[in-house]
Order: structure tokens, then sequence, then C-alpha cells
């Protein structure tokens, strides 16, 4: 059997190429992510079977079960998904246009400058707003530092090794800044500052769901449509460029796109590490390097490790609930440390 298919549609005016394996691997994914969605749902101080799950969601389940599945976790679930896929796919972005595995939005300083955002609004201007400003603050903190970003790579242009570089230097004054601001907070309980930067899907609602979701559903399917000029990308500038690819402009665009992805999904639920590293390794791993078959996957992996991360996160210590980046970050930080070993030479 090929493992390409051609779908040709309106007559041969477009013409799209379909990898089998990518396909199967996508449905798999899917089908476990649905599980792991459902098994998580029913799961906490009151267990509630996959079957009476399904039952609530439906509206035919009892009252209690409902309230708890639709109040409660349903939400936290759905955020869960979400952010997962929201930072995997800003993670993939990265990783394409800078041509660099280590690449991630937390890595380079977008997640940093998403939590300078929210500390500076959650230490100095609570009591003036409402909490509900909190995802504006973290992703206009994420705009800047990526336009600063962008403003100290070019240089006739901007090359993804100076955008490595720049980023992971700004990461760093990210990091030294949040530090400081809960240090000489006027505020002596820095307690939630440290829950959020930690990353947390606690007591999400609803209306997180509604931030998360229009950047989300908005955002990846374009950075799909994009998918060729990451592909071209990766022969290097200049075949880019002579093969009809606006260079600059693509580059800007996705950069923007993994900005807004990552912003909004720090807004919701914090600083969650490495998720955007690991998925699309993963999804490499799984498919091979082309675009449009690692962003969908990446996607898919993202969200289900992340509904994996809370669920462990608040089951396995009751009555303890730890938050989701403690164990995305117990396994990204090693993964990081082993791909720093491997490229040691490159």
């Amino acid at each position: 059997m090929k493992p390409y298919k051609t779908v040709r549609l309106r007559g041969g005016a477009v013409s799209l190429l379909i990898h089998r394996k990518s396909v199967r691997i996508m449905f798999g994914l899917l089908l476990a992510c649905l599980v792991v969605a459902i098994v998580s749902t029913g799961l906490g101080e009151m267990v509630i079977s996959p079957i009476n799950v399904v039952r609530s969601l439906f509206g035919s389940g009892t009252e209690e079960h409902t309230m708890v599945i639709q109040k409660i976790r349903l939400p936290r679930i759905i955020v869960s998904l979400l952010v997962g896929a929201s930072l995997a796919a800003a993670g993939a972005i990265l990783q394409g246009i800078i041509r660099n595995p280590l690449a991630s939005p937390d890595i380079m300083g977008v997640t940093g400058g998403a939590s300078v955002g929210a500390v500076t609004f959650l230490t100095y201007f609570l009591g003036v707003f409402s909490i509900r400003w909190l995802p504006v603050a973290a992703m206009l903190g994420a705009a800047i530092v990526s336009i600063v970003l962008y403003a100290l790579a070019w240089k006739k242009g901007v090359t993804p090794v100076r955008l490595v570089l720049v980023g992971i230097g700004l990461a760093g004054l990210m990091s030294a800044t949040t530090t400081m601001m809960i240090v000489f907070s006027p505020t002596n309980d820095a307690r939630q500052v440290y829950l959020w930067l930690t990353g947390s899907v606690y007591a999400a609602n609803w209306e997180n769901v509604l931030t998360v979701l229009p950047w989300t559903v908005i955002l990846i399917p374009l950075a799909f449509l994009l998918a060729r000029h990451v592909n071209i990308g990766q022969l290097g500038d200049d075949i880019a460029a002579s093969a009809g690819s606006a260079v600059e402009r693509n580059r800007l665009l996705l950069l923007s796109i993994s900005v807004a992805l990552a912003g909004s999904a720090v807004s919701v639920a914090g600083g969650i590490g490495f998720v955007g590293l690991i998925a699309p390794h993963m999804a490499r791993k799984l498919v091979g390097s082309s675009f449009e078959n690692v962003l969908p996957v990446a996607v898919l992996l993202g969200g289900t490790v992340v509904m994996l991360a809370d669920l462990i996160g608040r089951t396995l210590f009751l009555p303890l609930d730890i938050p989701v980046g403690v164990f995305t970050s117990m396994v990204g930080a090693p993964f990081f440390i082993y791909l720093l070993y491997t490229k040691r030479n490159s």
C-alpha cells in the first residue's frame, strides 16, 4: 500500500496529499484523548463510572452526578485539553520556524512574558481591576516580550540562531523580573502568585474555557494552512525565498500565532512548562518531520499530556491538589537535559 493518498477537489483545482500512517495515528490519539477525558471526568473524591459520565454529558444522569461533572470537573478537563493543545501547537510552530528542537514558548521567553504580565496584575492591580482582566494582562506581557525578541534579533532580517539566543536571554530576564516582583510585593501573601507560576487548572470554570477556546479553534487551523511555508523553510531561508515564499512575513505571522496561543494558554492555566517542548518531539517520532502531520499529532498529544498530569495531580495525592506544572516539569526537565546532551556536538 502506498504511504500517501491523493485527494482532488473542485475538479482538480485543489489537491491534498494525505499520509495514511499519520491519519491512523491521529484517529488513535483522538480516541485515546476521548478515553482519558471520560475517565478523568469520573475520577475524584466522588468516583463516577464512565457509563454514568456519558449519561450525564447527554443529560440523562442523576442530578448529583450532573452537577459535579458539569459545574466542577468538565470545565477543568476542557481547559486542560485546550491549554495542552495550544502550548503544543505553539511549540511545534516555534520549532518549525526556528529550525531548532530546543525551541518552545517557555524556553524562548514567551511564557515568561505572560507570567510577568500576570504577576504584575496580581501584585499591583488586583484590587483596582476585576480578576477577569488577568488573561488580558498575561497576553499583553507575552506580546511585549515577543516584540522585544523580534526587535533584538533583527539584523537585516531574523535568523533562527539569533531568535534562540535572544529568546533564552529574555526567558532568564523574565524569570528574574517575576521573582523580584514577588519579593518586593506590597502584599505578604504570594501563595496565589506562586500557584499560578507553577501552572494549575485548579478551580477552572466555563469562563476560562471561553477565554482560551476562540484562540485555539481559530489559530491552530490557521497555522495548519501555513504548513507549506514551515516545510519549505526547513530547507533554509535562501531556498525558501527562491521558491517564492515570503520568508520574513511568514515567520512573523507564524511567530504571532505561536505567541497568541501560548499567551492565551498561560492566561488561564499559568506557567505550565515543557509541554511545548515535549509534544512536538513525540509527534515527529510518530509521523516524521512534515509540519502538516506534526501539528495535529502534537496538538492531540499536548492535550492528552496535560489532562493526564491534571488527573494524577488531583487524584493520586488526595485530599491535596498538586499543580499540573509540577508533573510536566518532572518529565520535561530531564527530557530537556537529554536533548542538550544529544545535541552537544551539533
